[in-house]
Parts: structure tokens; C-alpha cells; sequence
């Protein structure tokens, strides 16, 4: 199959190493990975945050460039809510209807990588190896706009070496919520507290998620407070291997 990988701002910009694991994953499947250079942010933030009209371009872009794909796939639960629930939307208060029709076509073809790999590909085992105590926190969009539910975890207890310890109060909200966490950050403090308190009870190594934003907020707190926990997304576990592990313990050749 071939597939278009949509990157999502962050991971193009500050976590490639979610975007390169996804590719190695499918890849690894037998499967065909497409970047279209073209693509840029889908206009999450500025809906968000109410501009809508300005996310017009970013939506007629986003439509334009993935548009000639079959299947579209993203590592992030919070960037495919968006195309799904957001850019049709934008584009009907716009006044654009044919675009509209355009962004329901492309929401439809575009998947967020868990829901691809068990609704689309049928697969949940994908061969991985991960010899660590994993936890995993469900966030807020691949949750609740999404509704992937079990299938993030179907993954990983398919992982061999893997510990899956289940999360306290999973289903609650890290706190990051984009922009909410930049204007409300005591209240968004207050919610990674709880957050991290809940990995910490696990006795967890690493802590998951499907999305690199969470894992940024989480993932900043535990480094902080020191606690050894490391945050690791979803992809990056499927895409490792028994082999792929040899290969990082090896010591560098030296010349």
C-alpha cells in the first residue's frame, strides 16, 4: 500500500524521531511511505485559538497537497482530529463549499497510526521488541475526537519484552492542551501534577502516548523532578526490534 505520511509541525520540527519511527514501522510492513514536501501545518492552532479565516489557506493547502493520496497517516491523535472535525468546518464559514466537500473527501482517507494499523492494514503485532515497563496515557483527541480506544494498547501488549502496566486515571487530561497551557499554566501545572504522579505509581520506565505535544508536557515535568522516567511515543516502541536494539548497545567502531 502506499501511504502519505502527514508529519505534523512538531514532530517535523522538534520529535523526527516519531516521524522516521513511523516510516521505518509501515515500511517494515511492506508498505510504500510518500512524503509530500509541500505540506505545512493544518491550521490546528489557529482554529483553536479563533482565527478561523486565517486557517483558510492552511486548510486549502493541507487539501490541496493530500488530496491525490488514498491513505493519509499522521503519529498524532490531536492533528487528525483536526482534519477530521475542524476543516471542513472552516471551509463551510468560509463560504467554500467545494472546498469543504474537498476536506470531508481527505478526512476521510486520513488516519492517525493506531487506528491505520488495526482498522486499515489489520494487523497487531507488527513485530516488535521493547524490553521495558510501559505505561500508556491515552490524550485528550485520540480519546475523545477520534474514539481509538483500545487499540493503541492492542499494539502494545502485542510488543514481546513489553510490560504493560495500566495508568491510574488514565483518561484524564495531561494538561497541555496546546495554547491552554501557555494561558492557563497554573491550572495546566496542577493537572501534569497529577499526571505524573499517576506514571510515577506505575513503577513505569516509560511512559507512551500517540501524541509528541503530551509527551512534551509530561515528558518535561518527570525530567524535571528527576524521576529516570522517559517519555516515548507509540511509534517509536512498534518500530523497534530485537535487531535495532543489538544494534544501539554495540560499541562505536573507532578508526
Amino acid at each position: 500500500m502506499r501511504i502519505a505520511l502527514f508529519v505534523t509541525c512538531l514532530a517535523d520540527t522538534m520529535f523526527p524521531q516519531a516521524a522516521t519511527a513511523t516510516v521505518r514501522l509501515l515500511e517494515r510492513l511492506g508498505h510504500d511511505v510518500l512524503f509530500p514536501q509541500e505540506q505545512t501545518c493544518c491550521g490546528q492552532m489557529h482554529v483553536n485559538t479563533g482565527y478561523q479565516r486565517e486557517a483558510v489557506p492552511l486548510v486549502r493547502r493541507h487539501v490541496r497537497v493530500f488530496d491525490p493520496y488514498d491513505v493519509i497517516v499522521a503519529p498524532s491523535g490531536s492533528c487528525v482530529g483536526s482534519v477530521r472535525h475542524q476543516h471542513a468546518m472552516v471551509a463551510r464559514r468560509a463560504g467554500d463549499v467545494r472546498l469543504a466537500s474537498r476536506a470531508e473527501s481527505v478526512a476521510e482517507r486520513t488516519y492517525e497510526l493506531s487506528e491505520l494499523l488495526v482498522d486499515v492494514l489489520g494487523v497487531t503485532d507488527v513485530g516488535a521488541y521493547y524490553p521495558h515497563r510501559v505505561t500508556y496515557h491515552p490524550t485528550c483527541h485520540s480519546l475523545r475526537m477520534l474514539r481509538v480506544g483500545d487499540r493503541p494498547r492492542q499494539l502494545l501488549r502485542a510488543v514481546r519484552g513489553l510490560d504493560l502496566v495500566e495508568l491510574p486515571a488514565a483518561e484524564q487530561c495531561c494538561g497541555f492542551g496546546g495554547t491552554f497551557a501557555v494561558k492557563n499554566p497554573e491550572t495546566s501545572t496542577a493537572m501534569l501534577a497529577d499526571k505524573m504522579r499517576h506514571v510515577l505509581a506505575t513503577g513505569a520506565d516509560v511512559c507512551a502516548a500517540g501524541d509528541v505535544s503530551c509527551l512534551m508536557h509530561i515528558g518535561g515535568g518527570l525530567s524535571r523532578l528527576r524521576t529516570g522516567v522517559r517519555t516515548v511515543h507509540l511509534a517509536e516502541i512498534l518500530a523497534s526490534t530485537e535487531q535495532s536494539g543489538m544494534a544501539s548497545a554495540r560499541p562505536a567502531v573507532r578508526p
